[in-house]
C-alpha cells in the first residue's frame, strides 16, 4: 500500500514508540508510556496544517516568494497563493530516502537540487531517535553548490497530552519578544512581550488562545534546554520542548478548527522550533551561511515528565 506520508518507519525504546513517514520526513506519531504526545497521522492521512513535517531550506514564509542571492533576484513558486507567499520550504512533498535505521533511530535524507527560485544545491538529513522520555531530532545539511548559500530549518509538530482536551492544557513559552505580523503573516516589527497577549511566560490556558496565535517568538530563554512546555492540570503531566541554543526562534499556532482524522474540527496547538524567523530569506535574520562543502547540524526534542 502506498501512503500519502510515504513509507512508515517505527522506532522504539522502553515505553516510547514513534512512527516516522518518509514524505516530508514527517513525525506521524509519538507515544510515551501510553500517552499520545503528537496529533497522530494514520496510514491514509495527509498531514493537516503541515502537521509533523520538516521545513527546509526555510521555515515559515517568504513574502511574494521573492528574495535576492548575491545580486540576483530569485522568484520561488507561491505555495500559499491566497497570501502571496512561499511557505515551509522545498521538501514538503519530497520522499526522503532511508539512509540509516536501527531499532531506536532512523536517519532520512533528501537532496534539494537547483530549481525555480532556488539556485543552490544541498544535501539534507534528519535523524529521529527514540528516548525513554520522548524523542531527539537532529537536522543536518551539506552545501554541494559551488557558491556560498543560506540555510534555515524548522519542524511543525502539533502537540497534545493523551486524551486531555487540548484547550485544557497550559502553555508556557520562555520568550521575551514576539514578531508582530501583517495580514499575510509576515513580520513587520519585533516587540517586547511584557504587557501583551503574547506574554506566555507565566502560563496561559490553550483554550484562551484559540484562533489567536500564529506567532513567532524570539528572545528565548533555554531553561536547561527547555523553551516551551504544555502542562496538564488533570494528570500533572508535562510535555517539554527543548532546542539547541542557536535555534533562537519558535512559532506558536493555535487553530480553533484543526481538522481531525474523523472529519471533525477542534482546538489544536503547534509549537514549532525554528533556526530563523518568518521571511528570513528576505531579511537575512537567523540564516546559516554555508561555504561550498561546509556542513551544519542542530536539533530539538520532546520529553514527557
Amino acid at each position: 500500500m502506498i501512503n500519502p506520508t510515504g513509507r512508515a518507519v517505527e522506532i522504539a525504546v522502553g515505553g516510547t514508540r514513534a512512527v516516522v513517514g518518509t514524505v516530508a520526513a514527517v513525525l506521524r506519531s509519538l507515544v510515551v508510556d501510553g500517552v499520545q504526545l503528537t496529533e497522530p497521522l494514520g496510514d491514509a492521512d495527509v498531514p493537516r496544517f503541515a502537521s509533523g513535517i520538516v521545513l527546509s531550506p526555510w521555515p515559515n514564509r517568504v513574502g511574494d516568494g521573492r528574495w535576492t542571492l548575491g545580486d540576483v533576484e530569485q522568484q520561488l513558486p507561491l505555495t500559499e497563493p491566497a497570501r502571496r507567499n512561499a511557505i515551509h520550504g522545498l521538501l514538503r512533498f519530497a520522499d526522503y530516502e532511508i539512509r540509516e535505521r536501527s531499532r531506536d533511530a532512523v536517519t532520512l535524507g533528501a537532496i534539494i537540487p537547483p530549481q525555480t527560485g532556488w539556485p543552490a544545491f544541498l544535501d539534507t538529513w534528519v535523524e529521529y531517535r527514540a528516548l525513554p522520555t520522548g524523542i531527539a531530532v537532529r537536522h543536518g545539511v551539506v552545501n554541494l553548490w559551488s557558491d556560498r548559500t543560506p540555510y534555515a530549518v524548522g519542524a511543525h509538530p502539533f502537540l497534545r497530552l493523551g486524551t486531555t482536551p487540548v484547550e485544557e492544557l497550559v502553555l508556557t513559552v520562555h520568550a521575551d519578544r514576539w514578531f508582530e505580523s501583517d495580514e499575510r503573516q509576515l513580520p513587520v516589527a519585533e516587540r517586547d512581550v511584557a504587557g501583551t497577549p503574547c506574554d506566555l511566560r507565566g502560563g496561559v490556558r490553550v483554550g484562551d488562545l484559540a484562533g489567536r496565535l500564529d506567532t513567532a517568538f524570539t528572545g528565548l530563554r533555554h531553561e536547561r534546554g527547555v523553551v516551551a512546555r504544555l502542562d496538564d492540570p488533570r494528570s500533572g503531566r508535562r510535555l517539554s520542548l527543548h532546542q539547541d541554543e542557536d535555534w533562537r526562534y519558535l512559532q506558536v499556532f493555535t487553530p480553533a478548527a484543526f481538522p481531525a482524522a474523523d472529519g471533525s474540527t477542534r482546538q489544536a496547538i503547534a509549537i514549532e522550533p525554528m533556526t530563523a524567523p518568518p521571511d528570513a530569506l528576505r531579511s537575512g535574520e537567523g540564516l546559516v551561511w554555508l561555504e561550498p562543502g561546509e556542513t551544519w547540524e542542530g536539533g530539538w526534542g520532546l520529553s514527557l515528565s
